[in-house]
């Protein structure tokens, strides 16, 4: 960087950028309250056998650090947000009708009842769609584009601005 000048992202200025970026957390602390929910109230059942419940864990971990990360504007985590997010709507999709099916007697019972459990997972797939779809709108908005402009002044010096004078109608 020039002496005298100052780095400016135009992109995060936007309206658009910071309505993407704000509902982006939303959804992936929406993801990891509930997979923290889903985790906790079925746990005795989830963690028999195919340790699904460590995997649900570490999903509501990182979804709360992948929030944290896009709050500070880091555009870089939002395409790895959108693969998981396709992965664990596959493991819900898969999931959710093993929790339906446990609502008989016979089966062992978690802290929330099966039925309870096999809706917030139908839940959870729902809005790892919308995760995917506004991540990848996200990425595309190029919050990583840097551009210098003079310090204290504050002209845009954004595409398409011109240096001198506009030109005269005739």
């Amino acid at each position: 960087m020039r002496p005298g000048y100052e780095l400016w992202r135009p992109n995060r200025e936007k309206a658009a950028s910071v309505t993407t970026k704000w509902l982006i957390v939303l959804l992936l602390l929406l993801t990891a309250g509930l997979a923290a929910l889903i985790t906790i109230g079925g746990w005795s059942v989830l963690e028999g056998g195919n340790g699904m419940g460590f995997v649900c864990a570490i999903y509501a971990i990182l979804y709360f650090c992948f929030a944290f990360l896009v709050a500070r504007w880091r555009r870089g985590i939002l395409p790895l947000a959108a693969a998981l997010s396709m992965i664990l709507a596959i493991f819900c999709a898969v999931g959710a009708d093993s929790w339906f099916a446990r609502d008989k007697s016979g089966f062992s019972e978690a802290a929330l009842s099966s039925s309870l459990v096999g809706v917030l997972v139908i839940i959870l797939a729902v809005i790892q769609l919308a995760v995917i779809v506004v991540a990848l709108y996200g990425f595309n908005q190029a919050w990583n584009v840097e551009e210098e402009r003079p310090i204290g002044n504050g002209e845009n010096y954004g595409a398409g601005a011109g240096g001198g004078t506009a030109p005269q109608p005739a």
